[in-house]
């Protein structure tokens, strides 16, 4: 797309392709979250999203989706790509940052479905987007956070070379939740699986940056 090359570029790993989503995949995510993403009796996320009403979830997935991609200013950036493994889409990763031209620091966030959990697929998944930021973008470092009772995430950040930035209180469900503040330096990245990026150089001023 000529006056949106965001929308071309994609990363690729051994099994996974990440990309900006077409509608037909915010139809395929939707159903993902319909399906389920944690255990009913757990809540991971900071803002409870997945709280709400079976008959208002798909929509609030795809709409969010869309915001996030209006909102998009080179100042002020989300690029919130949806995760397809074997032709499937099974869940979102973003990479997100405010000012990055100076701070050149970024944000991570993400979720898959559950029956895609356990895989491995949320370390590769979180590799690629790192891999962008590090060596595509020249980010130098990249910020993370997960509740204390989410040791999936947690893992995911100490096999990545993540180390531990203090932690915060939050509510969830009415409840007091310790979340766990990660900071990553681009010498401590530990890449996990080989990231191929394609169709980043169109997309620079978009991020804040020069031509390359």
């Amino acid at each position: 797309m000529r006056h949106w090359p965001i929308f071309d570029l994609h990363l690729t790993t051994p099994r996974l392709e990440l990309r900006l989503p077409t509608l037909d995949d915010l139809d395929e995510l939707a159903d993902r979250a319909l399906e389920g993403v944690h255990a009913p009796d757990r809540m991971p996320f900071g803002v409870p999203w997945t709280d709400a009403p079976a008959g208002e979830l798909g929509g609030n997935v795809i709409r969010y989706q869309l915001g996030v991609m209006g909102r998009w200013q080179p100042q002020d950036w989300c690029l919130n790509f949806v995760i397809v493994h074997e032709g499937r889409v099974v869940g979102t990763q973003d990479l997100a940052a405010t000012g990055f031209a100076i701070r050149r620091q970024v944000s991570t966030g993400s979720w898959l479905g559950r029956a895609y959990q356990g895989k491995g697929l949320g370390s590769e998944m979180r590799a690629a987007v790192l891999h962008l930021a590090f060596a595509g973008l020249g980010a130098q470092t990249a910020v993370s956070c997960a509740f204390l009772d989410n040791p999936a995430s947690l893992s995911v950040s100490r096999k990545l070379g993540y180390r531990l930035n203090g932690t915060t209180v939050h509510e969830a469900r009415g409840q007091r939740a310790v979340q766990q503040q990660l900071l990553l330096d681009r010498a401590d990245f530990t890449a996990s699986v080989p990231v191929e990026i394609h169709g980043l150089e169109p997309c620079l001023p978009h991020f804040g940056l020069e031509p390359a």
